[in-house]
Protein backbone atom coordinates (compact mmCIF):
# COMPACT_ATOMS: atom_id res chain seq x y z
CA UNK A 1 0.00 0.00 0.00
CA UNK A 2 2.60 2.07 0.69
CA UNK A 3 4.52 2.11 -2.79
CA UNK A 4 0.31 3.22 -4.39
CA UNK A 5 0.36 5.86 -1.82
CA UNK A 6 3.39 7.72 -2.68
CA UNK A 7 2.41 7.27 -6.73
CA UNK A 8 -0.41 9.27 -5.92
CA UNK A 9 1.14 11.78 -3.53
CA UNK A 10 4.07 12.25 -6.21
CA UNK A 11 1.82 14.63 -8.73
CA UNK A 12 0.80 16.40 -5.50
CA UNK A 13 4.21 16.67 -4.20
CA UNK A 14 5.18 18.31 -7.41
CA UNK A 15 2.63 20.70 -7.72
CA UNK A 16 3.66 22.01 -4.01
CA UNK A 17 7.28 22.41 -4.70
CA UNK A 18 6.70 24.10 -7.83
CA UNK A 19 4.56 26.77 -5.80
CA UNK A 20 6.84 26.77 -2.94
CA UNK A 21 9.94 27.26 -5.93
CA UNK A 22 7.38 30.03 -7.24
CA UNK A 23 7.07 31.46 -3.91
CA UNK A 24 11.01 31.47 -3.09
CA UNK A 25 11.90 32.99 -7.12
CA UNK A 26 9.39 36.26 -6.05
CA UNK A 27 9.82 36.07 -2.21
CA UNK A 28 13.72 38.02 -1.72
CA UNK A 29 13.62 40.06 -5.10
CA UNK A 30 9.50 40.98 -4.33
CA UNK A 31 11.09 42.30 -0.39
CA UNK A 32 13.68 44.37 -1.46
CA UNK A 33 11.81 46.40 -3.71
CA UNK A 34 8.67 46.60 -1.46
CA UNK A 35 12.02 47.36 1.54
CA UNK A 36 13.07 50.66 -1.21
CA UNK A 37 9.22 51.53 -1.00
CA UNK A 38 9.12 51.19 2.81
CA UNK A 39 12.10 53.49 2.80
CA UNK A 40 10.69 56.62 1.55
CA UNK A 41 10.12 58.78 3.77
CA UNK A 42 5.89 58.44 5.04
CA UNK A 43 6.72 54.61 5.19
CA UNK A 44 9.89 54.69 7.01
CA UNK A 45 7.11 55.11 10.84
CA UNK A 46 5.02 52.51 9.98
CA UNK A 47 8.30 50.25 9.68
CA UNK A 48 9.45 51.30 12.91
CA UNK A 49 6.30 50.42 14.77
CA UNK A 50 5.71 47.30 13.06
CA UNK A 51 9.27 46.26 14.05
CA UNK A 52 8.79 47.21 17.87
CA UNK A 53 5.26 44.95 17.94
CA UNK A 54 5.00 42.28 20.16
CA UNK A 55 5.02 38.57 19.24
CA UNK A 56 1.14 38.19 18.96
CA UNK A 57 0.14 41.81 17.58
CA UNK A 58 3.05 40.77 15.08
CA UNK A 59 1.23 37.78 14.04
CA UNK A 60 -2.05 39.77 13.48
CA UNK A 61 -0.11 41.95 11.17
CA UNK A 62 1.52 39.05 9.43
CA UNK A 63 -2.11 37.88 8.07
CA UNK A 64 -3.24 41.57 7.05
CA UNK A 65 -2.61 40.58 3.88
CA UNK A 66 -4.30 37.69 3.12
CA UNK A 67 -7.60 39.65 4.48
CA UNK A 68 -7.05 42.52 2.43
CA UNK A 69 -6.22 40.76 -1.17
CA UNK A 70 -9.30 38.52 -0.51
CA UNK A 71 -11.76 40.72 -2.15
CA UNK A 72 -9.38 41.49 -4.82
CA UNK A 73 -9.26 37.84 -5.29
CA UNK A 74 -13.09 37.38 -4.83
CA UNK A 75 -13.09 39.68 -7.96
CA UNK A 76 -10.58 37.71 -9.68
CA UNK A 77 -12.88 34.71 -9.53
CA UNK A 78 -16.14 37.03 -10.45
CA UNK A 79 -14.44 37.77 -13.89
CA UNK A 80 -13.11 34.60 -15.08
CA UNK A 81 -17.03 33.48 -13.90
CA UNK A 82 -18.04 36.81 -16.53
CA UNK A 83 -15.75 35.19 -19.45
CA UNK A 84 -12.85 37.55 -18.78
CA UNK A 85 -10.33 35.10 -18.58
CA UNK A 86 -7.30 37.15 -19.63
CA UNK A 87 -8.65 40.18 -16.84
CA UNK A 88 -9.22 37.35 -14.20
CA UNK A 89 -5.71 35.35 -14.59
CA UNK A 90 -4.06 38.60 -14.70
CA UNK A 91 -5.32 40.02 -11.20
CA UNK A 92 -4.90 36.75 -9.83
CA UNK A 93 -1.51 37.40 -10.75
CA UNK A 94 -1.13 40.74 -9.44
CA UNK A 95 -2.87 39.83 -6.26
CA UNK A 96 -0.22 37.22 -6.03
CA UNK A 97 3.01 38.77 -6.81
CA UNK A 98 1.62 42.23 -4.71
CA UNK A 99 0.76 40.14 -1.75
CA UNK A 100 4.19 37.82 -1.59
CA UNK A 101 5.77 41.56 -1.32
CA UNK A 102 4.02 42.61 1.47
CA UNK A 103 4.27 39.03 3.23
CA UNK A 104 7.69 38.73 2.37
CA UNK A 105 8.64 42.71 3.77
CA UNK A 106 6.01 42.20 7.03
CA UNK A 107 7.71 38.83 7.60
CA UNK A 108 10.99 40.77 7.32
CA UNK A 109 9.98 42.95 9.95
CA UNK A 110 8.10 40.74 12.42
CA UNK A 111 10.41 37.29 12.21
CA UNK A 112 12.48 38.27 15.52
CA UNK A 113 9.07 39.19 17.43
CA UNK A 114 7.25 35.91 15.72
CA UNK A 115 10.44 33.88 16.84
CA UNK A 116 10.49 34.71 20.73
CA UNK A 117 6.49 32.46 20.50
CA UNK A 118 7.63 29.01 21.02
CA UNK A 119 5.15 27.52 19.23
CA UNK A 120 5.78 29.60 15.95
CA UNK A 121 10.01 29.00 16.21
CA UNK A 122 8.94 25.29 16.37
CA UNK A 123 6.90 25.46 13.34
CA UNK A 124 8.87 27.83 11.28
CA UNK A 125 11.70 25.16 11.57
CA UNK A 126 9.79 21.99 11.04
CA UNK A 127 8.41 24.27 8.05
CA UNK A 128 11.78 24.76 6.84
CA UNK A 129 13.39 21.64 7.12
CA UNK A 130 10.68 19.99 5.13
CA UNK A 131 10.37 22.66 2.76
CA UNK A 132 14.38 22.56 1.98
CA UNK A 133 14.12 18.56 2.10
CA UNK A 134 11.41 18.59 -0.77
CA UNK A 135 13.28 21.10 -2.60
CA UNK A 136 16.53 19.30 -2.56
CA UNK A 137 14.71 16.33 -4.12
CA UNK A 138 12.96 17.86 -6.69
CA UNK A 139 16.28 19.69 -7.69
CA UNK A 140 18.20 16.12 -7.42
CA UNK A 141 15.19 15.08 -9.92
CA UNK A 142 15.84 13.97 -13.88
CA UNK A 143 13.33 16.53 -15.25
CA UNK A 144 14.71 19.12 -12.72
CA UNK A 145 18.17 18.61 -13.60
CA UNK A 146 16.94 18.63 -17.83
CA UNK A 147 15.32 21.69 -17.42
CA UNK A 148 18.37 23.66 -15.77
CA UNK A 149 20.40 22.14 -18.65
CA UNK A 150 17.92 22.85 -21.50
CA UNK A 151 17.97 26.42 -19.96
CA UNK A 152 21.44 26.80 -19.87
CA UNK A 153 21.87 25.98 -23.57
CA UNK A 154 19.04 28.41 -24.34
CA UNK A 155 21.00 31.41 -22.52
CA UNK A 156 24.24 30.61 -24.27
CA UNK A 157 22.70 30.52 -27.38
CA UNK A 158 20.54 33.83 -26.78
CA UNK A 159 23.99 35.05 -25.67
CA UNK A 160 25.44 34.01 -29.01
CA UNK A 161 22.70 35.85 -30.49
CA UNK A 162 22.65 38.96 -28.77
CA UNK A 163 26.85 38.97 -29.39
CA UNK A 164 26.48 39.30 -33.38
Amino acid sequence: MKPLLRALLWPLKWLLALLILFEEWGWEPLRRVLARIAGWPGFRWLDAVIRRLPPYAALAVLGVPALALLPIKLGALWLLQQGHAAWGVALIVAAKLVGTAVVAHLFSLTQPALMRLAWFARVYAAWTGWKDALLAQVRASWPWRAGRVLKRRWRQRVSRWSDQ
